[in-house]
């Protein structure tokens, strides 16, 4: 077995151990304890499907759903980080601008560049995204 492999087991297996460790002393309620080991195993064969795949076409809708995981997560700046990656391999993918910009909450806090995630989103699919579409309008950035 390559030695790469080998490093990438025993960094898999020691995720599982800490990933277990922390289920079990973090006061949660079994539903969640429940929901974060199906994100976590997701995520692990997400990363599997990285290390598989070489089509930029599919390997840019598993960045893209890596992206949904950690975003589901709360965890929005790797969230981010998965999506430009995504857009890095499919500049025409509209989820991915839309999820970059967020919510509205959120676009206000970097109003401008939301504004153009999801000016991008509309264009790709227009008559989607309408809760965007309303908030460009309303805060005057829709062209």
């Amino acid at each position: 077995m390559p030695r790469s492999r080998i490093n990438g087991n025993f960094i898999d297996k020691t995720f599982s151990i800490v990933a277990n460790i922390l289920l079990c002393i973090i006061p949660t309620t079994s539903r969640e304890k429940e929901a974060f080991t199906y994100y976590r195993d997701a995520l692990q064969n997400y990363y599997e499907a990285m290390r598989l795949e070489i089509d930029p076409y599919d390997r840019s809708y598993i960045l893209y759903n890596i992206g949904l995981i950690h975003t589901s997560n709360g965890e929005h700046t790797k969230a981010l980080e998965y999506y430009f990656r995504a857009l890095e391999r499919n500049p025409f993918l509209p989820q991915a601008f839309n999820n970059m910009a967020g919510d509205s909450e959120i676009a206000e806090a970097w109003s401008d560049q939301a504004a153009e995630y999801w000016k991008q989103a509309i264009a790709l699919t227009p008559g989607n995204y309408i809760e965007a579409h309303n908030w460009l309008k309303i805060t005057r950035r829709f062209e």
